[in-house]
């Protein structure tokens, strides 16, 4: 052959609109578009994949960027708006507060995911660490605000401003001890995959996932019914209390959403929130790929019109008229200080996202149809884990909360067959054109408490079925010892979450839960009894705990052995006809003539 033979032909220059759309034969639209049509034959359709360095034309990543946006927004949006509006402000409600934390989670989201995806070498790694060393996982994995922090910043701030803290300080303390303890996720990075799967075992992930699910889902039934803060004061309207002459003062137990003040649990709020919950079915049965993947969204969206053409006024106008056209980060900027009760709790759960983002990424790997057992895969791993930490600590210098990977978007993968980082690349831009057009926020602040109620509680579901989906991996059916693990810290877990005031103080009742009262006691000792409620009072973070001791003290079960009669039977046959010896003849019987 020769070399003009061996050479590659030149690619053909793609048409303006080629780049745009792509080549028609290769890029196909309909399949993500077409509505399903239930209970219908109809032929399998034809899906095609597009691998981790695809090339994607640009319209195509603008669609699958903006479906990966839309299937993590309703879950990024929900921990800095559940902690400022119930949290740090409480009643009275801060709007502008609200607006600027979610315009800032998603700015801080759109940036973490675009470093992320790219993947950079940390320099001198590989001189000082005899390998090379990344930052970022290389793949379609994007990051986002971890639901995993939130039962810790609620009770955590909770506790700082019974003790006198302001709200938005309280806040900056915790912002500044997860910047701190998220050394901990940096570290645990360099360690291999192996160790960390031997101390973190699959019954340990099932347990914490589980309880996390728990715990969410129990907030989420809180705002369905009208607000935690109304939920929660709920006691003020016992029958014991009527009739006495008693100022208790706010926060009280009416809920309010726009203009309307309901006791909790009123059944139009009721109603509202389950309008969310009816389109959700309503999607799964007739919706396309793309409805399907932004399913939470678009059913927030249907509950919020819902709301909006109902007789009674839910909506908050205001928050929509007053907020800003633009925004962006440090516009709103909060004290970075350290709250130590908070962090044996923090601790704990960036262990937890540690496992979690190892779980993450190889799902990732596995709906790309990458190889596992590669080293870009031990590098992806790394390179996730050092990105977790990293991007938590710019987080909270972006006055973020702490960031992780988002199991959802493997889910949006195996469903659009598309792995490219092209994908990934618009999602991050996509969530900082969202954050930056700040009367997004303004509208996602105006939506009543009950339809985020009926979104969350589906949302928060879904942590929970993921953490049953890794129990059903295990072995519980044969193995006693993982079934009383699992039994045990499921129950101190899940009693904890389900009645945490054994241990945490109510509203407006700071230190007089009755395991340890310290209304008189010193600062210090405050600190060390906090520490220890947030603890106690945090399921999936004793549920942990509890699962790691267990895991490490109980002995392994026996080996069971069947008994089989018929086996017992032969092996007995075969040995008596072993010891007798056989029968003597005639001829042996007869005297020796010689002897005779």
């Amino acid at each position: 052959m020769t070399d003009e033979e061996t050479k590659t032909p030149p690619q053909r220059k793609l048409t303006a609109r080629e780049s745009f759309f792509g080549e028609a034969d290769k890029y196909d639209y309909s399949a993500l578009c077409m509505p399903n049509i239930p209970f219908c034959p109809k032929p399998k359709q034809q899906v095609n994949f597009y691998a981790k360095d695809e090339p994607i034309p640009i319209f195509l990543a603008a669609l699958m960027g903006l479906q990966h946006c839309f299937a993590m927004v309703g879950g990024l949006i929900t921990p800095p708006l559940v902690v400022f509006r119930f949290t740090v402000c409480g009643f009275p409600f801060c709007p502008d507060l609200e607006q600027y934390a979610i315009s800032a989670a998603l700015i801080t989201s759109g940036i973490c995911s675009l470093l992320n995806v790219a993947q950079f070498p940390i320099p001198f790694s590989e001189k000082i660490r005899g390998k090379q060393l990344y930052v970022g996982s290389g793949i379609l994995s994007v990051i986002g605000t971890s639901f995993t922090f939130l039962p810790i910043y609620e009770i955590a701030i909770r506790q700082m401003k019974n003790d006198g803290w302001e709200g938005e300080a309280a806040y900056g303390a915790m912002i500044g001890t997860s910047m701190v303890c998220c050394l901990l996720e940096l570290a645990l990075s360099l360690v291999p995959v192996r160790i960390i799967k031997k101390i973190f075992p699959p019954i340990v992930t099932a347990i914490t996932v589980i309880l996390i699910g728990v715990a969410l889902i129990g907030t989420g039934m809180k705002y369905w019914g009208g607000g935690t803060v109304c939920a929660e004061m709920g006691w003020q309207t016992h029958s014991s209390l009527q009739g006495l002459d008693l100022d208790l003062g706010a926060p009280y137990p009416e809920c309010q959403a726009g203009e309307t003040s309901f006791m909790y649990g009123d059944p139009r709020y009721i109603g509202l929130g389950f309008s969310v919950l009816c389109f959700l079915i309503v999607i799964e049965m007739f919706g396309s790929v793309f409805m399907k993947n932004c399913n939470v969204l678009l059913a927030l969206l249907f509950g919020y019109f819902v709301a909006g053409v109902s007789k009674e006024t839910y909506i908050a106008q205001d928050n929509i008229s007053l907020a800003e056209p633009i925004t962006f980060l440090w516009v709103y900027t909060f004290p970075i200080g350290f709250y130590a009760p908070a962090v044996v709790p923090l601790l704990i759960a960036y262990l937890v996202t540690t496992v979690e983002t190892v779980g993450d990424l190889t799902a990732v790997y596995e709906a790309s149809y990458l190889d596992v057992n590669s080293k870009e895969y031990n590098n992806s791993i790394q390179g996730g884990l050092t990105s977790d930490a990293v991007m938590s600590i710019l987080g909270g210098l972006f006055t973020s909360m702490p960031n992780t990977t988002f199991s959802q978007n493997s889910g949006v993968i195996a469903l659009t067959k598309c792995a490219s980082r092209r994908a990934g690349y618009a999602c991050g831009i996509w969530l900082i054109i969202f954050g930056v057009l700040s009367k997004i926020a303004g509208v996602i602040t105006s939506i009543p408490d009950c339809v985020i109620g009926g979104m969350t509680i589906f949302l928060f579901a879904n942590v929970l079925a993921s953490g049953i989906k890794l129990a059903s991996d295990i072995n519980l059916k044969d193995s006693r010892r993982t079934r009383f693990i699992l039994a045990f810290s499921l129950a101190i877990g899940i009693g904890v979450t389900v009645w945490p005031y054994a241990f945490l103080d109510r509203r407006n009742a700071a230190y007089t839960a009755a395991f340890w009262k310290c209304e008189d006691c010193s600062e210090t000792l405050k600190g060390v009894r906090n520490g220890v409620s947030i603890f106690l009072s945090t399921g999936y973070c004793v549920g942990t705990v509890v699962a790691m001791i267990l895991n490490g003290i109980l002995p392994d079960d026996p080996e069971i052995v069947f008994f089989d009669p018929t086996a017992k039977a032969a092996a007995a046959s075969e040995e008596s006809s072993e010891e007798v010896p056989p029968a003597e003849t005639a001829a042996d019987n007869k005297p020796d003539e010689a002897e005779a």
